[in-house]
């Protein structure tokens, strides 16, 4: 019953200072409404930069590295067995590119439970040459379907269908400025010199787009039939394994494993893309940081309105402590107003929140390096949500808690007798 009176006048206080309140409610609703935009757009830009790359590169990758040999004939000398020998101009060692017994390796790696899939691809140097037009470029031979199902290939492919690969003999997606170089379109023939100088025509059955100029330059994909073709090898040669795995965080463990068990090199996704992750980390630090504080700045708000909110009613305080009420009790009644002040701005922020992050994504966004977005992007996680929840409530608490404990060590005597 005790806990009815003070919602009342909780209540009644409020309604009392119902614009100050208001206020106090408003600057809650705004903060958590731009902490949940923020939050959802920046992670959403974050998940669209690291795709273009990171979707595309497996999350370990097995290959054989050309070195230079790690023992010199110098080091078989017992004369100079003990020495510090220095040798310059290493030549690298006379080793091929192909991974011996790859599709054994390739077996094994499908049934490692912490696999997800495997896919075998051949990496190769070339010239395309088109009309008196020559440009430098690398041919990727991939396995057109099993590309796509762990990569994402066909999301990149923004003419054509990426499964010509496999059923038009001889074919070849061009990156999409590549193409503009050369002037190539669908349906063209163009000649590919290979690092032999010899020569192949190849038929155009499409554009690849990863967003990034630099590779859509050079970079262009064939089956691996067409690719061993060029470089003139057996049906077995392939030059990389790509692996995608259950659990992205286990790549550098895995890779060591790999690397140590099938003596080849590999190479996991956090090494090889090391700048993304530290760009999305900063990006993320930033909008936590901003979003957060102006939380922190609402609960200021809230704090100074219910400071005043007792020096305003301190001769009610007085009256409630004289007719019985504990200062436990003036405490909970002022802690109340600062949490329903909370309660309402959150309610009230996550619902505008939602609706700004929707206006946010139907945004047109429009640029020739990403074709397929339309919209600006925007990651509608819950966690975001409840991070800004729970926050906004711990701020208005400590907001209330800190004038509320003031509130309760008001002696009533001193008050009444100075009125």
């Amino acid at each position: 019953m005790k806990y009815k009176y003070l919602i009342e006048i909780a209540g009644a206080l409020m309604l009392a200072r119902w614009k100050q309140t208001l206020v106090a409610a408003i600057g809650v609703t705004f903060s958590i409404a731009l902490f949940v935009a923020l939050l959802g757009f920046m992670e959403g830009l974050n998940n669209l930069l690291d795709g273009i790359v990171l979707n595309r590169t497996p999350h370990i990758r097995l290959y054989n590295d050309i070195k230079p040999s790690q023992q010199q004939p110098i080091d078989l000398s017992e004369k100079y067995k003990n020495y510090h020998n220095y040798i310059s101009s290493i030549k690298p060692a006379n080793t091929r590119i192909e991974i011996y017994n790859a599709q054994q390796i390739i077996n094994k790696l499908k049934k490692d439970d912490r696999v997800e899939g495997v896919a075998a691809k051949i990496t190769t140097q070339v010239f395309y040459n088109f009309g008196n037009i020559d440009l430098n470029g690398i041919i990727n031979g991939i396995e057109v379907n099993q590309e796509s199902a762990l990569f994402a290939f066909s999301d990149y492919v923004m003419e054509g269908n990426y499964q010509d690969l496999e059923k038009v003999p001889n074919s070849i997606i061009l990156g999409y400025s590549a193409a503009e170089i050369i002037n190539a379109k669908i349906g063209d023939l163009i000649t590919v010199t290979s690092t032999e100088g010899e020569q192949f025509y190849l038929k155009v059955v499409g554009f690849f787009q990863s967003g990034l100029v630099e590779i859509d330059k050079v970079q262009s994909f064939t089956s691996l039939q067409t690719t061993r073709k060029l470089l003139g090898v057996n049906s077995n040669f392939i030059s990389d394994i790509q692996i995608k795995l259950k659990n992205l965080n286990e790549a550098p463990a895995l890779a060591n494993e790999y690397e140590t068990f099938f003596n080849v090199n590999a190479e996991d996704i956090q090494t090889a893309n090391a700048q993304f992750e530290t760009g999305s980390s900063v990006r993320s630090i930033i909008s936590y940081a901003v979003g957060i504080t102006l939380l922190i700045v609402s609960g200021f708000g809230i704090y100074n309105i219910l400071n005043m909110l007792i020096y305003e009613k301190m001769d009610t305080i007085a009256i409630l402590k004289a007719t019985g009420f504990a200062g436990s009790d003036v405490k909970n009644i002022f802690i109340t107003i600062s949490l329903s002040i909370g309660i309402a701005g959150a309610l009230g922020g996550l619902s505008f929140g939602f609706l700004l992050s929707l206006g946010i994504d139907s945004i047109p966004f429009n640029t020739p390096s990403l074709p397929k977005v339309n919209t600006y992007p925007i990651d509608y996680g819950i966690q975001y949500y409840t991070i800004a929840v729970v926050f906004a409530m711990a701020t208005t608490f400590l907001a209330g808690w800190m004038p509320a404990k003031k509130a309760s060590k008001v002696d009533p005597v001193i008050i009444i007798r100075g009125k």
